[in-house]
């Protein structure tokens, strides 16, 4: 019988959103499966302190700065690793943000526009950079982070919420454009997970209890690690049959 070990050995794998959460525990997860990981984000301290942890740990990491929203440098975070590492097999795009929760007819233009240029914009392309680079290297594995707002819509959030579900729409896109390319293209779907992007609703700790005991039948949020397997299980030669999927890990929620 075949074994199944999820091994990424030799691979090399961007994640951009690595500095914290999701990001984090993913990067940590590849790298400890025998990838090299460029950790990623807006702000290179945070990117910097996960991956010292990574080749502390004995495993293969570097940081650079990407901010999602900003074209030129998706460019050049691409460019760099076609330069240095010559191929690329693992794209997360992970990095979002969320800066308005409040009524759909309060949200400011600046709002809106910053989260559908690093949640939406950013993600597709990064898929633009990434793919004539996976295809040159004979095929690749990308992972987009969306939500369960893509499928529900969270209350007060509703820009997040829609390039949640954009995102899962474009995945299915690329994943059909880009098959034939030796090219899988699948998305996850967390739920309610202990990061900074749920910091709002862990401020009133009433109301959470509340929350998670009426729409999560496991009764509880999720740790970023919880991610991890799933991520794996898509970037993996096992997931070799696997395109256009979208994995939900939300303890129930959507059921």
């Amino acid at each position: 019988m075949a074994r199944y070990n999820f091994d990424l050995t030799g691979k090399v794998a961007f994640v951009n959103g690595a500095s914290r959460g999701i990001g984090a525990a993913v990067a940590e997860g590849l790298a400890a499966r025998g990838a090299h990981v460029i950790c990623a984000s807006r702000k290179l301290e945070g990117c910097a302190a996960v991956a010292k942890s990574i080749t502390e740990s004995g495993d293969s990491a570097e940081a650079m700065a990407c901010h999602a929203g900003h074209m030129d440098q998706i460019e050049a975070a691409i460019q760099h690793v076609r330069d240095t590492h010559g191929r690329l097999d693992i794209l997360i795009n992970n990095a979002a943000t969320n800066p308005f929760f409040g009524p759909s007819a309060d949200t400011p233009e600046g709002a809106f526009d910053k989260t559908i240029d690093v949640n939406l914009k950013g993600p597709f392309f990064l898929c633009a950079q990434a793919i004539p680079l996976m295809k040159d290297g004979g095929g690749g594995a990308i992972v987009n982070v969306a939500s369960i707002n893509a499928v529900e819509p969270g209350h007060f959030q509703a820009v997040y919420s829609m390039t949640k579900a954009a995102l899962v729409n474009m995945t299915k896109a690329m994943a059909k454009e880009y098959a034939r390319d030796k090219i899988r293209v699948n998305a996850l779907l967390p739920g309610f997970t202990d990061t900074k992007m749920t910091a709002v609703f862990k401020a009133n700790e009433d109301s959470l209890n509340t929350l998670l005991d009426e729409n999560v039948p496991m009764n509880r949020m999720a740790q970023p690690d919880e991610m991890v397997g799933a991520v794996l299980y898509l970037v993996s030669d096992e997931a070799s049959y696997t395109t256009g999927a979208q994995i939900i890990v939300d303890g129930g929620y959507l059921l």
